[in-house]
């Protein structure tokens, strides 16, 4: 439950970035950034779901393309 109202309560990297008016290297730094919190959040959602193996790393996959791209 907790993962929805994160992942709706934010926007994605990519949005956020265009929003800012970023280019060149504050882009990229700024996408890197974010995508390491992506994948911090995604990691500790897996945790709270008790997530092991193949379905960790299809969750992980999807939840930071998510917060990373859409």
């Amino acid at each position: 439950m907790l993962s929805l109202a994160t992942t709706s309560a934010f926007a994605t990297c990519k949005s956020d970035s265009s929003d800012k008016k970023l280019a060149g290297a504050a882009a990229n730094s700024f996408m890197k950034k974010c995508q390491t919190d992506a994948t911090a959040k995604c990691e500790a959602d897996s945790k709270e779901k008790k997530l092991a193996g193949a379905a960790k790393t299809s969750h992980m996959k999807k939840c930071v393309a998510d917060s990373v791209v859409n």
